[in-house]
């Protein structure tokens, strides 16, 4: 079931390009660091509203796996830009990706859905 926490936060599509400015997802849900966009709006009650939609939606669905986009500062799962809009990466995952960790739910970066995908298809029988 694809979401959007960011869209379900309520911001456009396209936006302008946001990131963590210096810490990782758990660091905004622990009120450590705030999500600026690159014009320096402060979009962190959007992300956060967005990743309280995206859990609300996955304990109603019964998900107990969610893909992350890679690093992204909604889904980023592992890694995330480090807020200097220069592309560097650090080690952290984004919002949605670390409330829904918090809360027991399974995250896979996208590049491993990826991978298991391929595998699985060599293990189809040939059509």
């Amino acid at each position: 079931m694809p979401v959007c926490p960011e869209q379900l936060g309520g911001l456009p599509t396209p936006r302008v390009p946001q990131e963590i400015n210096g810490g990782s997802g758990d660091d905004v849900l622990s009120g450590r660091c705030r999500v600026l966009n690159k014009d320096g709006v402060d979009v962190t009650d959007a992300l956060k509203r967005g990743a309280d939609e995206t859990l609300r939606i996955a304990t109603a669905m019964g998900v107990t796996t969610f893909v992350g986009r890679s690093r992204s500062p909604s889904c980023g799962v592992g890694s995330v830009y480090d807020g200097s809009f220069s592309g560097r990466i650090v080690p952290g995952d984004g919002i949605t990706a670390a409330l829904l960790r918090r809360n027991g739910i399974q995250i896979i970066p996208e590049d491993d859905l990826q991978a298991l995908t391929q595998i699985e298809d060599c293990r189809s029988p040939a059509k």
